[in-house]
């Protein structure tokens, strides 16, 4: 298998490491496309670096797009070029349809995909929606590939990778914000900053395998560890009473409406 990534960001470099840590691609046959000299030392372990959008990416069997989305307007014309019909170009790039890449790209075999950060450890979770029927080897291909990262899950409908990247892509920001809240807590309330930490960190950490492991839901889960006039109930009335429920969600809705703003859809 030959790959190219143009585009090396956080999750450009990510998928590389990725599939470099798995053998699914051999270094020789991994080319990175970089915008700037800045991470050529840095990047050369992995795979080919390169600055130019050229005919050795016609050699791939994959060509991910994992440029900034302002910058797709740049990249195209060139990429137009070059690709091959048989090649499967992969987009991880927010906000650009499937249509518009087809158009801009000339190019069917088109894959746009929702990645999140948590894929920099191989712990993500990616969603991705086809622009036509990829054949048995293709679909294989892209899903081991993202698969490398975390897990992928296939959508039917583009349109719900609006409501994914509200979800699960600026997600992890949202999680980020809760732990933050809570270890500001606990320190108002007394506790060494380290203490604070490590208290939130291994309470997020053991809730999610608890969730995982248990045959439980979350009211459920919820429910066990609330006791009748006890302490988690006297946090919840006030949760409740301030609608952090609704709050989350409302957030989650803006996020969703703003992904579909982005992509024009």
């Amino acid at each position: 298998m030959k790959i190219s990534i143009v585009g090396c960001g956080n999750m450009g470099q990510a998928y590389a490491r990725s599939f470099r840590k798995y053998g699914l691609v051999k270094q020789e046959d991994l080319l990175l496309v970089l915008r700037s000299e800045g991470r050529r030392a840095q990047l050369g372990t992995l795979g080919t670096v390169t600055l130019n959008i050229d005919g050795a990416i016609g050699h791939s069997d994959l060509v991910i797009i994992g440029v900034k989305p302002q910058d797709f307007g740049t990249v195209a014309p060139a990429l137009s070029k070059v690709l091959r019909p048989e090649q499967v170009v992969l987009s991880i790039m927010a906000g650009i349809t499937i249509a518009r890449l087809q158009q801009e790209l000339r190019h069917q075999t088109v894959v746009r995909a929702m990645p999140n950060s948590p894929a920099q450890i191989g712990l993500g979770i990616t969603a991705y929606a086809t622009g036509t029927e990829l054949n048995m080897r293709q679909t294989l291909m892209v899903e081991q590939l993202l698969n490398s990262t975390g897990r992928a899950i296939h959508l039917e409908h583009e349109a719900h990778l609006d409501p994914v990247t509200a979800l699960s892509g600026s997600g992890p920001a949202y999680f980020f914000h809760i732990v933050k809240t809570m270890i500001d807590a606990g320190m108002a309330l007394g506790l060494e900053p380290h203490v604070a930490s490590a208290l939130v960190k291994q309470t997020m950490l053991g809730s999610y395998h608890l969730m995982e492991h248990a045959d439980r839901t979350p009211d459920e889960l919820i429910k066990a560890v609330m006791s009748k006039g006890g302490t988690t109930e006297a946090a919840f009335q006030v949760f409740t009473g301030e609608d952090l429920a609704g709050t989350l969600t409302k957030g989650i809705a803006a996020a969703s409406k703003r992904a579909t703003e982005l992509s024009g859809s």
